[in-house]
Order: C-alpha cells, then structure tokens, then sequence
C-alpha cells in the first residue's frame, strides 16, 4: 500500500545491478524466443505445421503424456495446447487414449501421420542447428545452457 499519494506517481525504486542485468537478459530471452518462433515457422512449414504444431508433436515424441504435462513442460497454458493437440487430432496427427492414471486427462499421443511431419521438421532443423552451433561455438552454448536451466527452474518453481 502506498504511504503517501505521491508516492503513486514517483519514479519507481531502482533495480539492483543485478536486477538490471537479469532484466536486459530476460529482454534479450524474449527477443531471441520471437525469432526461434519465426524460425520455427519457417522449418515446420514444409511439413505443414507451425511451430505451436511441432512443439506439440515433440513433446510426445517419445511418450504418451497429457496435455497438462505438455503445458507444464513447454511453459504454456494448458488452454493453449489443449487447441493444438485438438487440431492435431482432428488432422490425425496425434490421438487421445485413455489414461490409466486419470479418468479424465486423456493422454495424447503421435500418429504415424504425425511422426512423419515431425521427422520432416527434424530433418530441416538438424543443419539449420549445426550452422548456427558453428557461428556461436560448442563451447560457448555449453557455458551458456546452465545459466538458463538455472534460470528456468527458479521460474517454474515460483
């Protein structure tokens, strides 16, 4: 609660130097998250999808799971994958099979149909990954990587 009314129209209180270099490095996540979207569009489209489609198809990829999970794992709300997974089923990408663990949540899971529109993405992402791997350097994605592990679990516990 505000102490004093101007407080309500004063500069708001300075970040640490800290807070201001998570707050540039959160800047440039999302800048660089829109262009892995675009970029992501352009892969999947060939195969006829985008990139909502493939991170849907990737996440069951190796396992069955629910939406819920999906949502949690990609860090979206389930509402939203919910949508995707019903269009990938309805074009017989995926399909929903009962879950023995849950009445209710169904578990989705890849169809033929959309093993191979993903195996067709994976296909075009594999050099487009490896050229700009070798611009950057192994090295420095590998120093890279625990930094924002670091970061996205102390998000996701929030």
């Amino acid at each position: 609660m505000l102490k004093y009314r101007q407080d309500a129209v004063n500069d708001p209180p300075r970040r640490t130097s800290a807070g201001d270099a998570f707050s540039s490095l959160a800047i440039l996540i999302l800048r660089v998250n829109g262009y892995l979207i675009a970029a992501g569009d352009v892969l999947s489209r060939p195969a006829g999808q985008t990139s909502a489609r493939w991170q849907v198809l990737a996440a069951v990829e190796h396992a069955p799971a629910t939406v819920a999970q999906i949502a949690r794992v990609l860090g979206l709300t389930r509402q939203s994958v919910q949508r995707v997974a019903d269009v990938l089923t309805q074009e017989l990408l995926t399909a929903y099979d009962e879950n023995p663990a849950h009445r209710r949540a169904k578990l989705l899971r890849l169809l033929p149909k959309g093993r191979s529109a993903l195996r067709k993405i994976q296909a075009a992402q594999g050099p487009w990954a490896d050229k700009l791997a070798e611009q950057i350097g192994e090295e420095a994605l590998r120093r890279a990587t625990p930094v924002l592990q670091r970061l996205l679990n102390l998000l996701s516990d929030a």
